[in-house]
């Protein structure tokens, strides 16, 4: 079975995430197997400046990294690439096959280069969401491109 894993910085907090992402994982687990890791977000004072907004990407990039070891690696930001639903699926479909493709979802301030560096950056617009929204879009996708895939009624 083709595998992909989540890594991404923070937790679902609020019921109506935490039902949206099972109600996913559920649909896709007759497609992928499905591997989500949550990594703790650097906390920072409520006016953080710049250098201490990059300090705690680079204590995050420390905990992602080797969670990322032996992966097909898709850091999601907005300078990606962006692509449809289909193109997407491809994608997904081609670095299956090659191997655990690994999603990398930061925090809300994003993502340290390091980790962007470390493989093809995807991106779902240019417009800033919440990560813990990008979470239910991701695995939304995921499991869209599963239907796709199998020849099932889902995409229009």
């Amino acid at each position: 079975m083709r595998k992909i894993t989540i890594v991404c910085v923070g937790n679902l907090k609020e019921k109506y995430w935490v039902e949206a992402l099972n109600e996913y994982k559920k649909r896709i687990q007759r497609f992928f197997e499905l591997n989500i890791i949550e990594v703790p977000e650097f906390k920072l004072d409520s006016k953080p400046n710049a250098s201490k907004i990059s300090e705690a990407l680079k204590k995050e990039a420390q905990k992602i990294i080797p969670l990322t070891k032996q992966k097909i690696v898709c850091p999601l930001c907005i300078e990606g690439k962006q692509m449809d639903s289909v193109e997407f699926c491809n994608f997904v479909a081609q670095n299956t096959d090659k191997g655990e493709l690994c999603f990398v979802i930061g925090s809300s301030f994003g993502l340290d280069d390091e980790v962007k560096n470390l493989g093809s950056k995807l991106s779902f617009g240019k417009i800033t969401l919440p990560h813990q929204l990008m979470r239910i879009v991701l695995t939304e996708q995921i499991y869209r491109a599963g239907t796709i895939l199998n020849n099932i009624e889902y995409h229009k």
